[in-house]
Formats: C-alpha cells, structure tokens, sequence
C-alpha cells in the first residue's frame, strides 16, 4: 500500500488529472470543517453536503427549507450581506454543533479551504473527512481496505501549507503501514516534534493565531486538539454527502 500526501492546496487541481479510482482520499481541514463535521455527524446530524461557492449552498436551502446553512468566509459565519440576504445558520465552530442543534438534519456547508478539497477527491474510491478527534477510528477503517493507495490531503490556508493539517496527516501515517512518499515522511517528521502538546502546536499556528485572537472561537483550538475523542469515521457518499459510519 502506498501512502501520499498533498501538503498544499496549491496541488489539488493536479487531483483532476489523476487516475484516482483505486485511492482512498482523507481529508484534512483541522482548524476547523473536518474537526467540524465530524462533531456534527457524532452529534446526530444525517448528512453533511460540502459545496464550494456561497451560492452552492444558499440554492440548496431553498429546494430544501429544512437544511441547515453553515460555513464560513474569513473564519466567521456567513451573513446575509455575503449570501445575497440569507445568514446561515451555523459557523464552523465545531462547539455550535451540538446534539440539539444538528441530531437528524442534513447541513449544507461552505468553508474557504475545506469544502473545497473534499470536493476535489470525487473521482477516489473513497473520500474521508480527517480529524484529530477521529483519528484512530479512520486508521482502523482504512488498513482493512488495503487500497493501492492512500493519499493524505491537507486543505491548507489560501494557497498556503497550514501546520495543523500537516500534523494530522503525520499522526495519522503513524498508523499506517505501507511505502511512504517523502511528503508523509515530512508530516511524520513535524508530528513527532509536536505531539507531546499538540494545543501549543495548533495555536502556534497562522490559523490557531488567528482563531485564539477572538474570543469566542479561541476555544476551538483545544477541541480541535483533542485525539480519539470519537470513535466514528465520516465517508463521502457518491453524491459527496459525508455520513457516520461507526
């Protein structure tokens, strides 16, 4: 089994040109839509339909009034004035998706990075939201899959590497056995020099710096941190909705 890794978002649209039908993608967006996805589906939530434009989303909600609309531009929620007169209903504050928000409903979300490269591993085998908090659960679902390839993508901030991801991807090659390209090798390398306080590595980060400057996000950093927490693996379906396998 091989195992790859996209450290940069600025690879991704290579992923279009790739024979991608026997890899399982998994994607990282730690700070914060995979962290926050999975915190919505261990929470209850049906479904989570990661879309990558603002107006993706808004066009869903009317064809169904009972999804909610999440997501966020700069870090903090979608209002109105950025949606054309709809504010979503939630952020991507992993902590606003509690069970009495989100048990049973399906939530459309965009994010500036990880909607984005969910979306651009639709041709793989499978696709996986990567967190912190599911970690081992998703290592245990992948080494009996034995797929010719596992690719470890990292959503990133703009066009940038963001440490947070990269250190997940490492954590969770750590699990895994199979060849290892030099881009693992590198996130395993940065892992093992952050893992005994991984919330000083996340806030130390250009993400975490920016999310412990605002008071009512800086939290998010700690709960981001947090390993094997959940014990569900989140998979894309055909269509791209992530649901909760346990």
């Amino acid at each position: 089994m091989h195992i790859d890794a996209i450290l940069s978002p600025a690879e991704l649209p290579a992923l279009a040109r790739r024979d991608l039908r026997r890899t399982v993608c998994v994607v990282f967006d730690i700070l914060r839509a995979t962290s926050t996805f999975v915190t919505a589906l261990h929470h209850g939530a049906a479904a989570i339909i990661p879309v990558s434009e603002i107006g993706e989303a808004v066009a869903l909600r009317r064809q169904h009034p009972n999804f909610l609309l999440a997501g966020e531009r700069d870090g903090v929620k979608i209002r109105a004035a950025q949606s054309g007169g709809v504010d979503f209903d939630l952020g991507n504050s992993p902590r606003e998706f509690t069970p009495a928000t989100v048990r049973g409903k399906t939530i459309v979300s965009t994010t500036t990075n990880g909607t984005r490269a969910l979306r651009a591993g639709a041709g793989a085998r499978a696709v996986l939201a990567g967190s912190f908090l599911n970690l081992t659960a998703t290592a245990r679902y992948l080494q009996p899959l034995a797929p010719s390839e596992i690719l470890l993508v990292c959503a990133g901030t703009g066009e940038g590497v963001a440490l947070e991801d990269v250190l997940a991807a490492g954590a969770l090659a750590e699990q895994l056995s199979g060849n290892h390209s030099d881009a693992v090798l590198i996130a395993r390398q940065v892992y093992a020099r952050a893992q005994a306080d991984l919330v000083a590595a996340l806030s130390s980060s250009q993400n975490g710096t920016r999310l412990c400057a605002l008071p009512e996000l800086r939290d998010d950093v700690a709960y981001c941190a947090r390993r094997d927490s959940v014990s569900l693996v989140a998979l894309a379906d055909a269509s791209g909705r992530l649901h909760a396998i346990a």
